[in-house]
């Protein structure tokens, strides 16, 4: 009988591995592409720091001063690096419009998980959500509550 199950046990396992190394094989392509993605963003961000290095300099060789050089380089930035997240600004713009935070999920299209860490200051919300956050804050209180009917 033990030999009986020692080749089960055996079979079982050369199965179960054979099939685990299929699933594997998918997972290790998802990786390699992600790495390679990584490499690739990295040697993006570092060209542009030359670019803005060298632009800075450049500017400063014109004749203008640094200040200047600086401004135009946050003029260039994007809109969403700008604006500066806070998470008490969030809590009191929820409280004003009164409203809870499963209801401002909802404004910002986004979960109740996230809105309650951002409004504790455990996490940052990403760009877009920077966008949909800097638009709330903007909006009244008629307006949220029509968002929020529709």
């Amino acid at each position: 009988m033990t030999a009986f199950s020692d080749a089960f046990r055996t079979e079982v396992s050369r199965v179960a591995r054979k099939e685990i190394k299929a699933e594997l094989e998918v997972l290790r392509k998802a990786a390699a592409a992600q790495r390679a993605e990584i490499v690739a963003l990295k040697q993006e961000i570092k060209k542009l720091a030359s670019d803005l290095k060298t632009a800075r300099r450049d500017m400063v060789r014109v004749g203008t001063n640094e200040k200047a050089a600086s401004q135009a380089a946050e003029e260039a930035a994007p809109k969403a690096n700008r604006f500066k997240f806070n998470a008490q600004m969030l809590v009191a713009k929820r409280k004003k419009l009164g409203i809870s935070q499963q209801a401002m999920a909802v404004l910002l299209e986004a979960s109740t998980l996230s809105v309650s860490r951002w409004e504790s200051g455990k996490v940052m919300p990403r760009a877009a959500q920077l966008e949909r956050l800097q638009a709330i804050l903007k909006m009244g209180k008629r307006e949220a509550m029509a968002r929020l009917r529709a």
